[in-house]
């Protein structure tokens, strides 16, 4: 005899194989862990000088990433003397959303973080390749 719900006013329970129940139970765990979606951040970098053939190399990764279901941060990286062309770097960013605006959608806005600017993106529903 197993008792299947404590709470219930009277309790219940059944006539049945324990074995069998907890190999149930573990099956009904597996079938819902496996249900669940993981959803890693995937990261691409750039620099304010980047061309716009590697920008659009880029962007092909960053469809390939959200096709898969995974979030993309784009990051602009200024080093030295870089960081006097921030508004070089936040229309960068702007152009990559802009060519990605079909199959993303802003997660976070452009943000200004120690030497890197970033956004992140997430891929749209119904629009991933699985």
């Amino acid at each position: 005899m197993v008792e299947i719900a404590p709470q219930a006013k009277p309790p219940v329970c059944k006539i049945i194989d324990y074995g069998k129940f907890i190999y149930e139970q573990q099956k009904k765990e597996k079938l819902a862990k496996k249900k669940t979606q993981t959803t890693v951040l995937k990261e691409i970098r750039l620099h304010p000088n980047t061309d716009t053939h590697d920008i659009n190399f880029k962007v092909r990764h960053a469809e390939k990433f959200l096709g898969d279901n995974n979030k993309v941060k784009v990051s602009v990286i200024f080093k030295g003397r870089e960081l006097a062309y921030k508004e070089q770097g936040e229309q960068l960013l702007k152009q990559f959303i802009s060519q990605l605006e079909d199959v993303a959608k802003i997660e976070q806005e452009i943000k200004f973080e120690g030497r890197a600017m970033f956004t992140i993106l997430a891929p749209q529903k119904g629009k991933s390749k699985k």
